[in-house]
Parts: C-alpha cells; sequence; structure tokens
C-alpha cells in the first residue's frame, strides 16, 4: 500500500506564479551611448564633416614675407558612411498564445522578445562606440588551444560576452580559419573565462595568443567608435573617412597621454592639461568600473559626487574633477576600455543614424512575420548608424595603470 506522492501526482498540479517582476539580469547603463547627442536624420550614401585643421599662413612681421607665404585655409571633411547591425527572434505560435497573460507565464513571450531584441543592438551599438571598427571585443590571453576554453586578456572584457553568443577569432586584419565559429556555452564573469562548444584547435587551428574575439558577422563591419577617432597610436596616412590624418595627428586624430606610471588621477589631470592647451574643454571622462573604483579610492574623502541624467529615466553617478577649462564628469561604463580613460568633450561628437538606433524594423506595418517554414513568427530589429566628431583635437585618450 502507498500514498500519493507530490511526484506522482505531479502532472495533476498547477504551477502558481507570483506577480514579482522578473529581473533580466543582462546589462542595461549604457551611459556613453545615453550622453552622446544624436542625430537620426542621416539620408542619402553619406554624411561629410568638415573641419578646418590651419588657418591661412599669409602672415610675417615683413610685408613681403606675408605677401609671398600667403597660403589657404586647411580644410578635409570626414566622409561618413554607416554601418548596418541586425537583431532577430523567433516565437512559436504555440509559446505566444501560452503567454499571453499573466495567468499562464512569469512572462509575455513577445514582449521579452523583442525588449530582448533591441536591448542586445542596444549593446552592441554601446560596446561598438569605445572600439576601433574592427567588430574586436575581447582579446585572447593564453598559449593552448587544446581545451573548449578561451581566456580573455582582460576579465573587464567578460561584460562584452553573452551564452549563446557565436564568435570568432582574428588576427592582423583577417579571420582565423575563413572566419570558423564557435558558441559560448558559459561565461565565468569573475575570472573571465569562456567555455565553449568545441575544443578550440579543432575548430581554430590557427588560433594563437593575443588573437582578437569578434561576434560572428562583426568583423571589419562595426561603427567606427572612439578607439577608431582617437587611436592609441598617432594615425599614420592610411584613409579614414577619406582622411589622411598624419598632416596632423592631434588635431584629426586626437590627443594620447601616457599616465600609466601616474597616480590616476594625476593621469587624469595631465590628459585634462594636454587637450586644454590644443583648445579643449573637455567636460566627460569615461572610463572602467575598475578604474573608477580605483580613482574614488583615490580621492578618499575629497571625492565629489554628480548626478547625470540622459532623459527622465535615465541618469548615472560621477565623480566630478576640476580641469583646467572647467569640471570634468567621470563615469563608469561597463563598456570602456580597459586601462583607457576616453576624456572628451562631448557637444563635438554625435551618433548619426537613418531612424532610430536602435528600431523595430516594420516599414511595411507588420511588426511581426510569419515565417515560411515554421510553426513561428519572427521579429526583424536594426540600426543603420556612424559615429562622428567635428573636432577630434579637442578629445584625448589617456592610458591608465593597470
Amino acid at each position: 500500500m502507498s500514498a500519493q506522492t507530490i511526484s506522482t501526482f505531479d502532472a495533476a498540479l498547477k504551477q502558481i506564479y507570483t506577480k514579482d517582476e522578473v529581473q533580466n539580469m543582462v546589462y542595461r547603463d549604457n551611459p556613453l551611448l545615453a550622453l552622446t547627442p544624436k542625430m537620426s536624420e542621416f539620408y542619402g550614401k553619406n554624411l561629410p564633416i568638415p573641419i578646418i585643421y590651419a588657418n591661412p599662413q599669409g602672415r610675417s612681421a615683413t610685408f613681403s614675407n606675408a605677401q609671398g607665404n600667403k597660403t589657404p585655409s586647411k580644410i578635409t571633411d570626414f566622409v561618413l558612411t554607416r554601418q548596418s547591425d541586425y537583431g532577430l527572434a523567433s516565437v512559436s505560435t504555440e509559446a505566444l498564445l501560452a503567454s499571453s497573460n499573466e495567468v499562464g507565464a512569469f512572462l509575455e513571450a513577445a514582449t521579452t522578445e523583442v525588449d530582448g531584441t533591441i536591448h542586445a543592438l542596444s549593446r552592441s551599438l554601446a560596446i561598438a562606440q569605445y572600439r576601433d571598427g574592427t567588430g574586436t571585443i575581447g582579446v585572447v590571453n593564453q598559449s593552448s588551444f587544446t581545451t573548449n576554453t578561451l581566456q580573455l586578456e582582460n576579465v573587464e572584457d567578460v561584460t562584452n560576452f553573452e551564452v549563446g553568443m557565436e564568435i570568432q577569432l582574428n588576427a592582423s586584419g583577417t579571420l582565423r580559419n575563413a572566419g570558423a565559429s564557435m558558441t559560448i556555452d558559459a561565461v565565468n564573469r569573475d575570472t573571465g573565462v569562456l567555455t565553449l562548444d568545441a575544443v578550440v584547435n579543432t575548430v581554430i587551428t590557427a588560433a594563437a595568443d593575443a588573437d582578437g574575439i569578434n561576434v560572428e558577422g562583426d568583423f571589419d563591419a562595426k561603427v567606427s567608435g572612439l578607439d577608431a577617432w582617437v587611436p592609441s597610436s598617432a594615425p599614420t596616412s592610411a584613409s579614414f573617412f577619406g582622411v589622411d590624418r598624419s598632416v596632423d595627428p592631434t588635431r584629426l586624430g586626437g590627443i594620447r597621454v601616457d599616465g600609466s606610471a601616474l597616480p590616476i588621477e594625476e593621469a587624469l589631470i595631465e590628459g585634462a592639461s594636454r587637450i586644454s592647451r590644443e583648445g579643449g574643454k573637455p567636460d566627460h571622462v569615461f572610463l572602467s568600473f575598475e578604474q573608477y573604483a580605483n580613482l574614488e579610492k583615490a580621492l578618499g574623502s575629497k571625492v565629489q559626487y554628480v548626478d547625470l541624467r540622459a532623459n527622465a529615466e535615465i541618469a548615472f553617478r560621477g565623480i566630478m574633477l576640476n580641469g583646467p577649462r572647467g569640471m570634468l564628469k567621470v563615469i563608469p561604463d561597463q563598456n570602456a576600455l580597459p586601462n583607457v580613460a576616453f576624456m572628451l568633450q562631448m557637444d563635438v561628437w554625435k551618433l548619426y543614424s537613418l531612424g532610430e538606433a536602435p528600431m523595430i524594423l516594420d516599414v511595411d506595418g507588420n511588426r511581426w512575420l510569419r515565417e515560411a517554414s515554421a510553426d513561428s513568427v519572427e521579429i526583424r530589429a536594426a540600426y543603420y548608424a556612424q559615429m562622428g566628431c567635428r573636432a577630434p583635437g579637442y578629445n584625448g585618450r589617456v592610458t591608465l595603470s593597470a
């Protein structure tokens, strides 16, 4: 003789759900993206940003020399082109109907997938704003590839990776193994280790230490962010949106300050002074949470906080520092490059896009599309955008101590 148990009666039991909100654990705050001025009318095939980088030089204390040395102003223009980025998701018809009210589910499947897709695109854009356009979002730090794991060079980059992400390796401007890819099965956010669905060297035989990691399809196809506009080394003659920046690497390619041997507050003051000397008025500094913590601890009781509001719903807390040309608002951002502080004059930057960035693709009036070969519907979102700066020389990057 036996009693009915929870296990044997399972099929007849109801599941009771609370009305508490299910928390989305994906990162939501993107300060640089939120605070960058925006223009969503990027029509046509390109968008020129003209810049004067030298005044006329017909000047001398001697009239004949002034007359003989006349030269016109040096003017060039960065001719921006858009980069596209897509987010797609599918929901089965059954899941759509079964989750259509709070009686049946914690979350509505349609809302979850739409919000998640938009959020994934926002994160993609926010990360790209800091980087160089190559699509690299992390660097490998290991010499053996006989396991199914990759160690990130800097743990701070772990925020760029998600379970289920399809990744590739790149080096020297090309993809490894013709773009072979692997899926991330697990992410250790304490150690920066990515666990993959295959042993690395069975998929990417040429994998090597210091390889870049990019999402499949992103290589050389992303927005040119701060690392492209203000690169770590003085720009060469290579064309950047049609401009040879080597003729004046500072005015056309920003300012570089090595503060790695200085305390962080001194490094930031040095950077602000250099930018101010060149005529810039930096007002925002973006850096990683690790470096923000270093600054906060270094300032101790002298720290001054400031709250910055992007709109009625989005606000960020930062630290105030005195700069040569005004106050600097130092803001932590999980998307920032490790051990680099980007010091910006925000009014010379803009995110140019064709429509909102990102947006649901429903130009035909249909937000959901029936999938031809499955009992499901598809949502599509995208952005078509580019970062632009009309005065690169008013901005800089400060290398900080690791």
